[in-house]
């Protein structure tokens, strides 16, 4: 960041503070400084990437607060944070789940919706802020629902894209907005930092490359786990495997069920020297409706 940033950012921090001691119009203007500094790119340098288990019997209860409230007011409304997709995991996705003892989701089958966003690159800091003050209005303001288990939830930090097709088609940050028709989330722990570093370097130059020729993922994202802030939201567990994680997410243009044999059923146990802890399948939610609600269970 340059000088110059530095002072309009601190700023910024001092206008902010003093609109709210002196009266509204004086925060408002902030936001105009605050549109004055960067960054301010396309690239996805972060996600949340969130899998929840709704408690049973609030199916449909949860669906509707979080497609009608909370996609909106606790993730698409915050600075920064811009694009995102809901996915869910029927029981017959559920069952082609891997491995059966998981490090992740116990038992392996747990968290049939999927929540994934894109973070500006750079942003983390600053939306860490604000989505920790928003969900503790929304908390305060009853607008939290308490009937679901976070099975994985974290903040992460984008580490590379595997694209099928080269250059064309769709970008990762088009992926969110993009038509696709299944994704399929894997995590993976190695021994360590350094393992996970090589890990990254032979995914990104080898097997994934080798893996999306003529399949029907047509990119995959590779993200790590990023800690949760100290005064995060209680009903959120602190993240695992910070040093030691690799998350990847594939974006299918066929629906799972109808190539997971051929394509995806062996990544629960590939080659690459690391445990793969989850191998889940999901299809996008249809938002504003409560398909898929009834085949959950």
């Amino acid at each position: 960041m340059s000088d110059i940033e530095s002072d309009v950012e601190g700023g910024i921090e001092n206008g902010i503070e003093s609109g709210i001691g002196n009266g509204i119009e004086g925060g408002i203007e902030a936001y105009a400084e605050l549109a004055s500094v960067g960054p301010y790119g396309v690239h996805p340098g972060h996600a949340l990437i969130t899998m929840v288990e709704p408690h049973p019997g609030h199916e449909y209860a949860y669906n509707r607060w979080y497609e009608d409230d909370h996609y909106y007011a606790g993730a698409m409304a915050m600075p920064w944070m811009f694009a995102g997709r809901r996915w869910v995991a029927t029981r017959a996705l559920q069952e082609l789940r891997g491995p059966e003892k998981s490090a992740v989701a116990q038992p392996v089958t747990a968290g049939c919706y999927l929540s994934t966003y894109w973070i500006t690159e750079g942003r983390y800091d600053e939306h860490m802020k604000w989505t920790v003050g928003i969900n503790k209005r929304l908390n305060r303001d009853a607008r939290v629902y308490h009937d679901r288990t976070h099975v994985f939830t974290s903040f992460q930090d984008h580490e590379a894209t595997v694209y099928r097709d080269g250059a064309a088609g769709p970008r990762d940050f088009h992926a969110l907005d993009h038509p696709y028709a299944g994704l399929v989330l894997q995590v993976v722990d190695t021994e360590g930092p350094e393992a996970r570093d090589a890990l990254v370097e032979r995914l990104r130059s080898r097997e994934l490359p080798r893996r999306l020729a003529g399949s029907p993922a047509a990119m995959v994202t590779l993200f790590r786990p990023t800690p949760l802030p100290g005064d995060r939201m209680t009903y959120v567990k602190q993240v695992e495997g910070v040093d030691t994680r690799l998350t990847l997410l594939w974006f299918l243009e066929r629906d799972p069920r109808d190539c997971w044999d051929g394509h995806f059923a062996d990544l629960v146990a590939p080659e690459w020297g690391a445990r793969v802890e989850l191998v889940a399948p999901f299809v996008p939610t249809v938002p504003g409706t409560d398909r898929y609600v009834d085949e959950l269970r």
